[in-house]
C-alpha cells in the first residue's frame, strides 16, 4: 500500500477529506516541520478495535477526565 505525505496543517484543515480516503484503504504520512509526526491507517480485520473503557458505564452525562485516568489506572495495575 502506498503511503502519501501530507502536512499537518493540511490534515486539520481538511479532516473529513482524508477520515474518507483512509476509510478506502488509503495511508497517510502526517508531517510536521519537516519531520513525522504519526501515521494514519485504517485497521485491518486482524487489529479489531479493542474497549478500553464504555464511558456510559461510568456516567451517561459525561466523563471527569481525573474520573477516566483513575479508571484506567487501575486496569493497569
Amino acid at each position: 500500500m502506498k503511503t502519501n505525505i501530507i502536512g499537518l496543517k493540511e490534515l486539520r484543515e481538511n479532516m473529513d477529506k482524508y477520515i474518507h480516503q483512509v476509510s478506502r484503504v488509503r495511508s497517510f504520512l502526517v508531517m510536521k516541520k519537516a519531520k513525522p509526526v504519526f501515521n494514519m491507517t485504517a485497521p485491518n480485520e486482524e487489529q479489531g478495535w479493542e474497549e478500553v473503557v464504555d464511558f456510559t458505564k461510568i456516567d451517561k452525562e459525561g466523563v471527569d477526565g481525573r474520573e477516566v485516568l483513575k479508571r484506567l489506572r487501575s486496569w493497569i495495575a
